[in-house]
């Protein structure tokens, strides 16, 4: 008799074990699918700005042969975004990189190369977004980047 209830017992508690499952998973998997969203794009995003302090650098280092002072920076602030291009590849063409040379406001003497980097994260999300979540999603991750070049030493 004893045997009986016990059995009887285990198989409701089969089924109230399921109904608990079936509550606390959907809570469970928003947390996951959650975290896994956000570490993604915050590695795009430090994707980018490494890849923007990288295209300034190039800035800094470029050596080639140019006949003028202005020849040179432009050579200089072109390269940017060609190295940053090579460094966020894995972002595809959906990162567009720009890359512009004026003089530095604190300076006039000197020019400054700024490198801009954007991903339209709301046209090309890296994981697909659920209709909640996506209201906490931004919609562009951008990084920026500049130096300053002396126009006596470009050359």
């Amino acid at each position: 008799m004893r045997t009986r209830h016990v059995i009887q017992a285990m198989h409701c508690d089969a089924g109230a074990t399921a109904v608990e499952f079936a509550i606390v998973f959907p809570l469970f998997f928003l947390v996951l699918y959650a975290i896994v969203t956000y570490s993604l794009i915050f590695v795009a995003q430090q994707s980018l700005t490494l890849s923007a302090e990288e295209g300034a650098r190039t800035a800094l280092r470029y050596q080639r042969g140019a006949a003028t002072a202005a020849q040179a920076l432009d050579l200089r602030t072109a390269a940017t975004c060609t190295t940053a291009n090579g460094l966020k590849n894995w972002l595809g063409s959906a990162a567009k990189c720009t890359a512009s040379r004026a003089p530095c406001t604190y300076d006039a003497t000197l020019q400054c190369v700024q490198v801009l980097l954007t991903y339209d994260y709301a046209a090309r999300p890296l994981v697909p977004t659920l209709p909640l979540l996506s209201l906490a999603l931004p919609a562009t991750l951008a990084a920026r980047a500049m130096v300053q070049l002396n126009p006596d030493n470009v050359l």
